[in-house]
């Protein structure tokens, strides 16, 4: 580690803090952490109240290394901070003492303070696409060694879903059975867990593309992971399509138009405009008509049964949501045939 000051920064509290003990294990290396490591967290729920960690950083910061060569400082959810504490982080940051190293958690936005102010910055976020997941995979199980192949890879990151923050872990549990043996997904699979969640827009963009059968995929694996219900299923189609019903008929002509109409960001928005071009009014009246009755029947208006005994899936709930999203995507289907 070449700087005296890195910020480990992120969105996901996990992903950052997994960063975190690497970053200090680097940091510390053959060093005794009883005589180098001092850690810290911005609001100690130890302290009295109102009590700032400050104080106690800056000392240990300004005091030189005793018995080894240099001091690591960890400072956890600085994004709590208030801004004259940053400020003084910053400070020391431009002119840091020798021998020490200073880490910083920051889960948040790069755009952060003490971000910019440090020499080194670790980001830990993960981008959507199917491909960056799979790298940050692979990468991820290279920090501790584990051999795994591309095809392994991509089945790790199918399974996991949106829940990236569980690779870290499952790289140390694989590391502490085979070290560093080459493996297999079936070696693997055992130590997954059930099937993460996907983001919102892989059902989305299912049903704009008219993919009936990978619509039901995504919805049956969005209940499987048991992080959404299937309320919460229709929340996301309705904003979905009221989106869509908003600029349909309106004057917006570009995305940045929708972007402005809506009150989101723009490319999401210009795929809005595309889709109310492409269904028109009548195509729109529709589908909001089957998303209030699939929110109606998940209210109880229908019932298909209860508990399937292999899934543990609620029948009915599962059964609306297929119909849903499959006639969704008929009807995107049929919009592009016109």
């Amino acid at each position: 580690m070449s700087s005296p000051s890195v910020c480990v920064v992120g969105t996901d509290a996990t992903m950052v803090y997994d960063a975190v003990h690497n970053v200090v294990a680097s940091a510390l290396g053959e060093l005794d952490p009883s005589f180098a490591l001092q850690d810290f967290t911005a609001k100690d729920v130890t302290a009295s109240a109102g009590e700032s960690t400050m104080p106690r950083v800056l000392e240990a910061l300004n005091t030189p290394p005793f018995l080894v060569e240099r001091r690591v400082v960890v400072v956890r959810d600085a994004q709590l901070l208030v801004a004259d504490e940053a400020a003084l982080l910053a400070q020391w940051m431009g002119a840091p003492a020798p021998g020490t190293v200073l880490i910083l958690a920051v889960v948040g936005s790069k755009a952060h303070r003490l971000v910019k102010a440090a020499g080194e910055v670790v980001e830990v976020n993960v981008g959507t696409r199917l491909v960056d997941r799979v790298a940050f995979v692979k990468a991820k199980m290279g920090e501790y060694g584990v051999v795994i192949d591309h095809a392994a890879a991509q089945r790790v990151t199918e399974q996991v879903g949106d829940d990236v923050a569980r690779i870290d872990a499952l790289a140390r549990t694989l590391h502490s059975i085979y070290g560093t043996a080459p493996l297999t997904f079936a070696r693997i699979e055992p130590y997954l867990g059930e099937a993460g969640d996907v983001p919102a827009w892989d059902l989305t963009d299912a049903i704009d593309a008219g993919d009936a059968t990978k619509a039901i995929v995504v919805a049956r694996r969005m209940l499987e992971s048991r992080q959404r219900a299937g309320l919460q299923i229709v929340a996301i189609v309705q904003r979905h399509y009221l989106n869509m019903a908003r600029l349909e008929g309106s004057d917006a002509r570009s995305k940045e138009e929708a972007a402005a109409l809506l009150g989101i960001n723009a490319y999401p928005a210009g795929k809005s405009l595309q889709m109310a071009e492409r269904l028109g009014a009548e195509r729109l009246a529709s589908a909001v008509h089957w998303i209030t009755d699939a929110d109606l029947g998940l209210k109880g208006a229908v019932s298909y049964g209860g508990k399937d005994l292999d899934s543990d899936l609620d029948v009915t709930e599962l059964t609306v949501i297929e119909i849903l999203v499959a006639r969704l995507a008929r009807l995107s289907y049929g919009a592009r045939r016109r």
